[in-house]
């Protein structure tokens, strides 16, 4: 059942925050020369004007696709890390959540590719009078005809030096919020805390590994079109600094954590609240209660939202 919630709260979560993951990636890539948008509410606008509401859904079939995926990966590796370590230790927190997200970059990485490639299709078009790919699944199966699995895998490295430590700092920012935060049976305020820390970590996580995100959009976007700019990821880097300055790594930060926030607040309380229904009102807030005290249960390695 924990599996269960965990699906359907990563579920939510990708429905509050895709339109800013699809802001945050527009911003990411856009030509420094001719930039479409100045910033993220105009970028926002934009969309919706030129494109429609849907046009921040761009893309949205890929993480959806990968969801159950990844939160299997992540929730059975994190728990089963640290049942190997013994402690329940901020530390050992961290080390289960980097193994966690290592592994899951298997999956994370083409699921990313295809939503990058989605996302920044039929860009300033309602309606797009070429579509190269009619769905993430099409646009995937095309990469894989032109470039193979090489191709399919764009990005992984960068994927891999994002989501270790960004996992890493999550689960270690979550750990340390809710033992300072403390969550009583009896606190009136339980959930709340347990949004706060799940929205806050989120947060933490993005800003540990944003600069890596940004190159890791650029190199996937790289190609839309036919035009390969980039040879490698420390030629992206050269290239990102010498044409826009070390600022270049704050470029969508802004929409990245109004995203943050929200989406892990939804995650979390979709699956407190579905665990709680599954279980019953009685023993729903005794679960939530052990999963933030020192005497963890394993429910405190599965209760955790995978979505960062």
């Amino acid at each position: 059942m924990d599996f269960v919630a965990g699906c359907i709260g990563g579920a939510a979560g990708v429905l509050v925050g895709h339109p800013f993951d699809t802001v945050k990636v527009r911003l990411q890539v856009q030509s420094v020369d001719k930039p479409l948008y100045r910033g993220t509410f105009h970028c926002f606008q934009s969309i919706i004007r030129q494109e429609s509401v849907f046009g921040l859904y761009k893309g949205i079939g890929s993480p959806m696709m990968g969801l159950t995926f990844i939160n299997a990966i992540v929730f059975g590796v994190q728990g089963n890390a640290m049942r190997l370590l013994g402690h329940d230790t901020p530390t050992n927190q961290f080390a289960a959540g980097a193994a966690a997200g290592a592994i899951q970059c298997v999956i994370c990485c083409p699921m990313e590719l295809a939503k990058t490639r989605m996302q920044m299709q039929g860009t300033g078009e309602k309606k797009s009078s070429r579509k190269m790919y009619k769905n993430s699944l099409d646009c995937l199966v095309r990469i894989y005809k032109r470039e193979g699995l090489w191709g399919v895998n764009r990005g992984m490295v960068t994927t891999f030096i994002r989501e270790t430590p960004g996992f890493g700092v999550y689960f270690l920012a979550y750990d340390v919020l809710t033992r300072s935060l403390g969550c009583e049976p009896d606190d009136r305020y339980m959930i709340p805390k347990l949004l706060f820390a799940g929205g806050m970590a989120g947060i933490a996580s993005w800003i540990s590994t944003y600069p890596v995100d940004v190159i890791k959009s650029r190199l996937q976007a790289d190609g839309v079109g036919g035009v390969h700019q980039y040879s490698s990821i420390a030629d992206c880097v050269r290239q990102s600094i010498r044409r826009e300055g070390y600022m270049v790594f704050t470029r969508g930060l802004t929409s990245t954590l109004l995203r943050a926030f929200p989406v892990n607040a939804t995650t979390f309380a979709t699956v407190t609240l579905v665990l709680m229904y599954a279980r019953g009102v009685e023993e729903g807030p005794k679960d939530c209660e052990s999963a933030q005290t020192s005497h963890h249960t394993p429910i405190q390695q599965q209760a955790q939202p995978s979505s960062l």
